[in-house]
């Protein structure tokens, strides 16, 4: 059992929250396929976390960039296609059920295969923008 006190909250002096089912991704990736984009996000108030269900259509590829602040888990749903890993994009093949750690810092591209990518990413969520008075920091 559980005491009340070890229970999650959302935000500060809000109602406990409850675990909950948020989609179902081998649905959304099932559907009649969108060409490219997000599927799903996550925007539940109060969360530390973000999450994406992104689809990139047959072919299509996320030119080589870093993260340089977040580490990034990346879940294939569905489809397929090349992780481009390293500053020499050196090819990681993925394949559905694929769970890659993306450390922040680290290059990467991807490059979906015949049938399209579907992936789920998991990173920290940022912090909004502050307006904050001149010289401040955080």
């Amino acid at each position: 059992m559980t005491a009340p006190a070890a229970r999650a909250t959302g935000q500060a002096g809000s109602a406990p929250v409850d675990p909950r089912v948020l989609c179902d991704a081998h649905a959304l990736a099932g559907d009649p396929p969108v060409p490219a984009g997000v599927l799903w996000k996550l925007q539940e108030a109060g969360r530390q976390l973000d999450a994406n269900l992104v689809r990139v259509a047959p072919g299509g590829h996320i030119a080589p960039h870093a993260e340089p602040d977040l580490d990034v888990l990346l879940f294939v749903v569905s489809g397929g296609g090349v992780l481009g890993a390293g500053p020499q994009d050196e090819p990681r093949r993925l394949t559905e059920g694929a769970t890659v750690w993306l450390p922040h810092g680290a290059t990467r591209s991807i490059t979906a295969g015949e049938a399209g990518l579907t992936y789920l990413t998991v990173h920290r969520r940022r912090p909004g923008l502050q307006i904050r008075p001149r010289g401040e920091t955080p």
